[in-house]
């Protein structure tokens, strides 16, 4: 095997006098696939800059190849010095590279590269960081959350880009289907220390916890192993004052090796307050149309929004969806339609910038609106050094600024605020910026468990399919559509409707705009269900019934805290059945529901 392009060995850094890098270390070969995860402030991106060599770790070796070109993409990228967007792309580029391609990317992510970049939105600014990066074709490419702010199209647009490019990737992503499509290698940043799995993001979680799971049985272990020693110690029969000293040594040592591990942090507790049942109907909205400079973002649209629905809102930057959830909500006056309301409503809202969040304000102050020490969450009175712990904040932070935070303490810190209060519609933009993936599935489960309704707008593809029941998005000149489903299931109905969609294109008509639109409805009267697909409809739900039972039952016998260490192969046996009755049933309840929407369909 050719030798590496980059290598980092035993690599420690401390800020502050608190150790963030322990020993990490991460080889980077050619044409390598690597993500770098980890809980937010584990020194994910401390450690790749410190790969891209602007900052210098304590101790450690860092070894380049001479010839090796290196391109880093951070998070929050300085435009301040440069006049236009192209001069900053251009800044990317080695001597002798052709600029042609920095024209040629900016002109595929619709940008002209005369902008000022003191006026580009998140995702301009971030597709211009892009192709900075990107442009100069280097031998390794570091990627800091390449896909924050960007829309759904443009990420699609990278994962085209980056499968088809000859550099190296790192990448640090909370994006699960961007790291599941994009990586072949895993390093596992945890505790100031890295892990290396030789396998992508797909399969990272279930070796995570498998992890944890035999560290958490070894520190059982030790802990009574002390135990032991001590007893014997304490009213074992006195032996030789040689084997009494070697024992006590030993226990000594095994103490040692106690205070020494360094415990895994935990969960963040997150939990959103009901203030109780709203009416039936949440939202009503009629004819609703909204133009800004001669720009249709919305053109007579109607939802009527009931009590219990979990509603995704996704679509290119740009498209209105911010505009369509004020619209909703009656914070934005139509130009015409109208929108109702329903009774008892609490509504929740978290917005993507995080505007309340003032960068001088103290996290304690933020937390409490500066009243006190106290906090009110969900009615009860609490301390709020206590509250911010459930967060995963250190006690030492909550004196600190929020600037001082980093992009994933931050949204923990919004979510602190913002579920605080009860609710029972929950409106949320953008919640999964800066995240990390264990405190997205926090946030996905408990939006599982909330008794409310729930409308998000979100660029994550994994986070929609497991927390949404419809999903909304735009289909051209304003119009929006409603598919069941998540993102997934959006994306195969689209697939499914388009050859009736271009028909209905492609043939010349008369008829009024409105019986247009009703044509581009599925029309397919004259065709039928086949005898088969009729079995299936009748069969499907009973076998999806049972896939489900199946699967409480590996779920409920994996639940025995003591089957891993009792059984270790039948527990890994349980899980691997449950990971596959996981994927029939997913296969099974795609099957049925292509055939009802084919039913449906053919009944209108």
């Amino acid at each position: 095997m050719a030798p590496p392009l980059l290598t980092l060995q035993d690599v420690h850094l401390t800020f502050g006098g608190t150790p963030l890098l322990t020993g990490a270390s991460m080889s980077v070969h050619e044409k390598d696939r690597l993500c770098l995860v980890g809980r937010n402030g584990s020194g994910k991106s401390t450690l790749m800059k410190i790969a891209a060599g602007l900052i210098e770790a304590d101790k450690g070796d860092i070894i380049n190849r001479p010839d090796v070109t290196v391109r880093y993409l951070e998070q929050d990228p300085d435009f301040s010095s440069y006049a236009s967007v192209r001069e900053y792309a251009e800044q990317g580029l080695a001597p002798g590279d052709d600029d042609y391609i920095v024209t040629l990317l900016l002109e595929q992510i619709g940008l002209t590269g005369e902008e000022s970049p003191a006026q580009l939105s998140g995702g301009e600014a971030r597709r211009a960081a892009l192709v900075r990066a990107l442009a100069p074709e280097p031998d390794i490419l570091l990627l800091d959350e390449p896909t924050n702010h960007l829309d759904l199209p443009t990420i699609e647009w990278l994962e085209q880009l980056l499968s088809r490019t000859s550099s190296a990737l790192v990448l640090i992503s909370h994006d699960r289907r961007f790291l599941e499509n994009m990586t072949r290698k895993t390093i596992w940043l945890d505790r100031g220390q890295t892990r290396e799995l030789n396998d992508g993001f797909a399969g990272f979680e279930s070796w995570r916890d498998t992890v944890l799971e035999q560290e958490e049985l070894e520190r059982h272990k030790l802990d009574r192993k002390i135990v032991r020693e001590e007893h014997w110690i304490t009213y074992g029969v006195t032996a030789r004052r040689k084997r009494n000293v070697r024992r006590l040594k030993e226990l000594d040592s095994l103490r040692q090796q106690r205070k020494e591990a360094v415990k895994n942090p935990g969960k963040a507790k997150l939990e959103a307050f009901d203030s109780g049942q709203s009416g039936k109907l949440v939202i009503e909205a009629e004819g609703l149309s909204k133009s800004y400079d001669s720009k249709i973002l919305i053109n007579n649209f109607s939802m009527r929004l009931n009590r219990g629905d979990r509603v995704g809102i996704t679509g290119p930057n740009g498209s209105g969806k911010t505009t369509l959830l004020n619209l909703l909500l009656g914070q934005q006056p139509p130009d015409a339609g109208n929108v109702r309301l329903g009774t008892n409503l609490d509504i929740l809202t978290l917005d993507q910038k995080r505007a309340t969040l003032k960068p001088e304000t103290r996290l304690v102050d933020a937390v409490t609106g500066g009243r006190g020490d106290s906090i009110s969450v969900g009615g009860q009175m609490r301390n709020a050094m206590s509250y911010l712990k459930d967060f995963m904040f250190l006690p030492e932070q909550a004196r600190s600024p929020v600037a001082a935070l980093s992009g994933g303490e931050k949204g923990r810190l919004a979510l602190a605020i913002a579920f605080a209060s009860p609710s029972n519609l929950l409106v949320l933009d953008e919640p999964t910026n800066d995240l990390d993936l264990e405190t997205l599935d926090l946030v996905q489960e408990m939006l599982s468990a909330y008794q409310g309704t729930v409308m998000l707008v979100s660029h994550d593809r994994d986070f929609l399919d497991r927390t949404v029941t419809s999903t909304l998005t735009p289909e051209g000149n304003g119009n929006w559509r409603e598919y069941p489903g998540g993102y997934s299931d959006m994306k195969r109905q689209q697939k499914a409707l388009a050859p009736e969609q271009q028909k209905t294109v492609s043939a010349p008509s008369s008829r009024s705009p409105s019986s247009q639109a009703e044509s581009a409805q599925p029309r397919t009267a004259s065709a039928k269900l086949s005898y088969k697909e009729k079995y299936a409809l009748e069969t499907l739900p009973g076998e999806i019934e049972k896939l489900q039972e199946d699967i409480k039952s590996f779920q409920e016998r994996m639940a025995d805290p003591d089957l891993f260490s009792r059984a270790p192969e039948e527990f890994h046996k349980i899980a691997e059945r449950l990971e596959q009755t996981e994927k029939q049933l997913e296969a099974k309840e795609e099957e049925w529901l292509e055939l009802e929407m084919k039913r449906e369909s053919l009944e209108e």
